[in-house]
């Protein structure tokens, strides 16, 4: 894979935080697993466009690799070619003479470094302990890529924080546990579901997609839906069957209720971070029918005579 993040998403060095967010979301959209079912290279290619949208996404991570002190898998990339140009401290060790290249010559042959550093460190250059530990010690094994996914969820699955059933690249299922506090765009970490690598196996990072709802409407914590209701029940009273996230309730609707009355439901609305919920709002609607003629009939010679537009003026 290319190890240059700025020619995988195909944007300039100085891209700035809106154009690296467009290239990767143009790239996902193309290359994403569930519109290139069979094709290995697109899911290939879809886990580079990830794993290079992580880092340039990441201003520290970004600003570091930009310095050369990290690879695109921010694993570090070490002391580049070292003190005197032919990589390491004398071109070929650290029990090698100076006079190899290293900090430029002029020690006599067979001097052991090793012996030096460790009088003056502690320890040897070339191992472990060498200056601290620094020199010679040689990068953890990366990790496998992370894998990016979107979840689509239901308005009313989001509420209840409802399980969901995730389909991975590899053709397994896991199902997923919404967190408290849900908004749109979260991201969730699933731990060793990304791609295999010598230093274990990356993360999938699932983020939220919540779907708009045929009926119910989000306002901060609580969830709003109009309920219509006959014009008989708006007179006299009824109870009538109302929608809600776990499932239809009972609700009992006053003789005399208007169109636009809002009625409240404790409990039923979106699940918060410390696990208690908002409210549902109803707001009746009143359904006047039209033309019909035995209304007509029954109503004939009767006006309301209220003033109900008094706070106009």
């Amino acid at each position: 894979m290319a190890q240059d993040p700025y020619a995988i998403l195909g944007v300039a060095r100085g891209a700035d935080e809106k154009a690296v967010k467009s290239a990767y979301r143009k790239l996902a959209k193309e290359l994403h697993p569930d519109h290139n079912q069979g094709n290995p290279k697109a899911a290939e290619r879809f886990s580079e466009v990830t794993r290079a949208y992580d880092l340039l996404s990441d201003k520290d991570k970004r600003a570091r690799f930009d310095r050369g002190e990290i690879d695109i898998d921010g694993n570090p990339t070490g002391f580049g070619g070292g003190f005197g140009g032919g990589g390491g401290f004398g071109g070929g060790g650290a029990h090698r003479g100076f006079g190899g290249g290293g900090f430029g010559g002029g020690a006599p042959d067979g001097v052991d470094l090793g012996d030096i550093f460790e009088g003056l460190f502690g320890g040897r250059a070339g191992g472990g302990g060498g200056f601290g530990g620094g020199f010679g010690r040689q990068a953890p094994p990366p990790k496998g890529a992370n894998r990016a996914y979107r979840l689509a969820v239901s308005l009313s699955d989001a509420a209840t924080c409802a399980s969901q059933r995730l389909t991975l690249a590899d053709g397994k299922t896991v199902d997923v546990k919404l967190p408290k506090g849900l908004e749109d765009g979260m991201q969730i970490r699933l731990s060793g579901k990304g791609e295999p690598g010598p230093g274990g196996t990356g993360d999938a990072i699932v983020t939220i997609v919540i779907l708009p709802h045929p009926y119910f409407r989000r306002e901060g914590d609580d969830l709003r839906v109009d309920v219509p209701i006959t014009l008989d029940e708006a007179l006299h009273g009824a109870k009538v069957k109302v929608p809600t996230a776990e499932g239809a309730v009972m609700l009992t609707v006053a003789a005399g209720s208007s169109s636009g009355k809002t009625l409240r439901l404790k409990g039923k609305g979106m699940t918060r971070k410390d696990g208690t919920r908002g409210d549902q709002l109803i707001t009746l609607e009143v359904s006047v029918p039209e033309n019909d003629a035995d209304l007509l009939a029954r109503l004939e010679g009767w006006r309301d005579a209220r003033d109900v537009r008094s706070k106009f003026g």
